[in-house]
């Protein structure tokens, strides 16, 4: 052999040694975890992975995410944590409240980043928004903590009113402190509000039913919610079928048929996650990146409903509007 191919043959064999590692290197894996059912969350899985890729890293390309859902059976969540670990992810997305809280409480060793509807420091997240200590951090929509500004608009919208119907989820473990909350507003209102409860598709239409027969004049919907926020669609349905004046925490509802919605975007949340994770993966630690916070609250007044309804929007209210939908 002569020397020149010698050497280019060594050279070659020494080139393609590091980029045969390189390519042999395992795909990071990402655990994303949800208390809900992947129905209705498409959305905010989208804006997830587009926030991952923003930070260059491209779903089943450079990166893989294992996907989990409780379907709404919260005690579900240690073990699909569990599960996630013995397939040994890199991070874990803990896209819901309870399942953040589930993942903190787990004491993990991994990166987490999560999304909430609530204060992360009264929920025990973190200790700190703009330094969160040890590997937690994540966005927040602050969904559960404007719940009375909802009660304040739906009185608004309907001043007569002296008794409303508050709708949540008897299987979310914060239920019931949420509800004392809400009455305590309500009291300051000078409105009685009736509890109804669903935790299933089929309760929702129990709910709604009862609501008729009641005669109450208006619904709010609590926020913070992974049930409530993944069947969006199915509660503008029967708030119009109804003929229920109702207010959701999330943009969808309104979008679909609903009169109001009033609440930070889960979008813009789950984007911030997945930005997160992508920059953990680039080595970042979680402690050096600050809790993010809804920058926006939005209001969106659909006035379709509002007709179908028979109600006049005040004009104060849709002059607050961040959007009208006519």
């Amino acid at each position: 052999m002569r020397r020149r191919d010698f050497i280019m043959l060594v050279g070659g064999a020494t080139v393609a040694a590091p980029l045969a590692a390189r390519a042999q290197q395992p795909m990071p894996v990402i655990g994303f975890l949800n208390s809900a059912s992947r129905e209705g969350y498409a959305p905010f899985v989208a804006a997830f992975v587009q926030g991952l890729k923003e930070t260059g890293h491209i779903d089943g390309q450079n990166v893989a995410i294992e996907y989990r859902w409780a379907e709404g059976q919260y005690d579900r969540l240690p073990g699909l944590i569990a599960d996630l670990v013995h397939h040994q992810v890199m991070l874990l997305a803990a896209t819901s409240t309870l399942a953040a809280l589930a993942a903190k409480e787990a004491k993990l060793t991994i990166p987490v980043v999560f999304t909430t509807g609530g204060d992360p420091v009264k929920l025990g997240l973190v200790d700190n928004l703009s330094r969160p200590s040890g590997n937690i951090t994540g966005a927040t929509q602050l969904n559960v903590e404007i719940g009375p500004k909802r009660l304040e608009l739906m009185h608004e919208l309907l001043p007569t009113a002296t008794i409303m119907a508050l709708l949540v989820n008897p299987t979310n473990p914060v239920a019931k402190s949420l509800s004392r909350e809400m009455e305590v507003a309500g009291r300051g209102l000078g409105l009685r509000l009736h509890v109804l409860e669903a935790s299933t598709d089929a309760e929702l239409e129990i709910a709604f039913a009862t609501l008729t027969k009641l005669g109450i004049s208006g619904l709010v919907v609590v926020g913070g919610d992974g049930f409530f926020t993944s069947r969006s669609d199915q509660l503008a349905a029967l708030a119009v079928r109804h003929g229920v004046p109702a207010i959701c925490p999330t943009h969808e509802f309104a979008s679909a048929g609903g009169l109001i919605s009033y609440g930070g975007s889960n979008k813009d949340s789950y984007r911030t996650a997945g930005s997160y994770a992508g920059r953990i993966l680039k080595d970042e630690k979680p402690e050096n990146l600050p809790v993010q916070q809804a920058t926006r609250i939005e209001m969106i007044v659909n006035l379709k409903a509002a007709k179908a309804l028979g109600l006049k929007v005040p004009l104060a209210l849709l002059g607050r509007a961040d959007e009208v939908i006519e």
